[in-house]
C-alpha cells in the first residue's frame, strides 16, 4: 500500500545514506516492497524528497521539514475517515473500521511508532493491537476514540 510504502521511504531515507534512486529501489524491495523505478521516481516527487550534503560531501535524499507533518495529516485523516469503534480486551486494543479500511488505518497506527505497541494485525474491517500491558492498551484506546466518527 501506497501509505506503508512512503513511511518505509521516509524511514529509510532518516536512517541510511541513500543517494540515488536505485539504491531507494533496492532498499524498497529488501523490505519486501515489489515497486518499479517509475513508482519510486513517482514516491520522490510525491514526497517531495530532496537532496542534500552529508557529513562526507556526498549528496542524499531527505524530507523536506514540511512533510513528516503533512504525512501525520494524512494519517490522522485515514483514522478519522475509517475507524467506527475503539475498546479493549485486556492487553489488547480493537479496532473496528469501515469495510477494506483496517489495512491502511493499521498503518497509519504502526506509523506512530507508539513505544508500548508490541504489534499489530490487521483484517478486513478489525485491527488488533497487542500492548505492553493493560494500562498501555487503555491509553492507546483513549488516544485512538479521538478518531471515531
Amino acid at each position: 500500500m501506497k501509505v506503508d510504502r512512503h513511511t518505509k521511504i521516509l524511514e529509510l531515507i532518516k536512517n541510511n545514506p541513500i543517494t540515488t534512486q536505485e539504491e531507494l529501489l533496492s532498499k524498497l524491495r529488501q523490505e519486501g516492497f515489489n515497486v518499479t523505478q517509475s513508482t519510486v521516481s513517482r514516491d520522490i516527487k510525491t514526497l517531495r524528497l530532496q537532496k542534500s550534503h552529508s557529513a562526507d560531501g556526498s549528496y542524499r535524499y531527505c524530507a523536506p521539514t514540511g512533510v513528516a507533518s503533512d504525512m501525520k495529516n494524512g494519517f490522522e485523516g485515514i483514522l478519522q475517515g475509517s475507524v467506527i469503534t475503539v475498546d479493549t480486551a485486556q492487553n489488547i486494543v480493537v479496532v473496528k473500521t469501515y469495510s477494506g479500511m483496517a489495512s491502511a488505518a493499521c498503518a497509519s497506527i504502526d506509523a506512530m511508532n507508539l513505544p508500548t505497541v508490541v504489534g499489530s494485525l490487521a483484517g478486513d474491517d478489525t485491527i488488533f493491537i497487542a500492548c505492553i500491558d493493560n494500562s498501555s492498551a487503555d491509553n492507546l484506546c483513549q488516544i485512538l476514540k479521538k478518531y471515531t466518527g
